[in-house]
């Protein structure tokens, strides 16, 4: 089975972000990653609801929002309403995480849980049958272009373990220094999606480069 690819809107040409969508639109990606930055959960601001209503209003493809930010529960209905059809909130964000996965998914969308690094998969142990991802972080959140921690595999690796135990459906999305180099052992290992950000974009060839990861498998 083919996996499923993200590539990272926040590693697009802002100033051209019609143009970007419209390439994501024709090329082989599967959905568009949104990162959601607050400046407090991560030491990085990105964008919020009129950049994520202006990207929906071209997107012919799923929205996958990823709340980097405290107190997400603040804000999901609004998330929802502008356009994002996958809800992704961090676990370390979350004081009532069962609560947000309710929320998320009384809205309509598929509700997702998305740990650090440091997070252990067993803290997902009383949730993971009741959400639709877990988005797995290999690198530190809150910038692009950064280096792919190599524990990410082993993580894979137990969560996978996990969810099969609970019976659960959860995919597994990898989010952080995928290439074309590590991609088939993050699949190998158990990944479903993967989310590809300056990889993509700042390749001479997006479409291709978008390609080539889809047809890994």
């Amino acid at each position: 089975m083919k996996p499923i690819i993200a590539p990272s809107v926040l590693a697009s040409d802002f100033a051209n972000l019609q143009t970007e969508v419209e390439m994501l639109n024709e090329s082989q990606a599967d959905w568009l990653h949104i990162d959601i930055m607050d400046g407090r959960f991560v030491p990085n601001i990105s964008f919020g609801f009129p950049v994520l209503q202006a990207i929906q209003r071209h997107a012919k493809k799923p929205l996958d929002v990823h709340l980097m930010i405290v107190e997400p529960e603040l804000y999901i209905e609004q998330f929802r309403e502008a356009g994002a059809e996958i809800i992704s909130v961090h676990l370390e964000a979350c004081n009532h995480l069962h609560r947000t996965i309710q929320q998320i998914k009384t809205t309509g969308a598929k509700a997702g849980i998305a740990l650090n690094p440091h997070t252990s998969v067993q803290l997902l142990d009383d949730v993971i049958a009741d959400v639709d991802l877990v988005c797995l972080m290999s690198v530190n959140p809150g910038f692009g272009g950064q280096k792919f921690i190599e524990n990410t595999y082993r993580k894979i690796e137990a969560l996978k373990n996990l969810i099969i135990a609970r019976n659960s459906k959860a995919l597994i999305e990898i989010d952080g220094g995928v290439n074309q180099q590590n991609a088939p052992l993050l699949l190998e290992k158990g990944a479903d999606a993967l989310v590809a950000g300056s990889f993509v974009f700042n390749s001479t060839d997006p479409l291709q480069t978008i390609a080539n990861l889809k047809n890994q498998a």
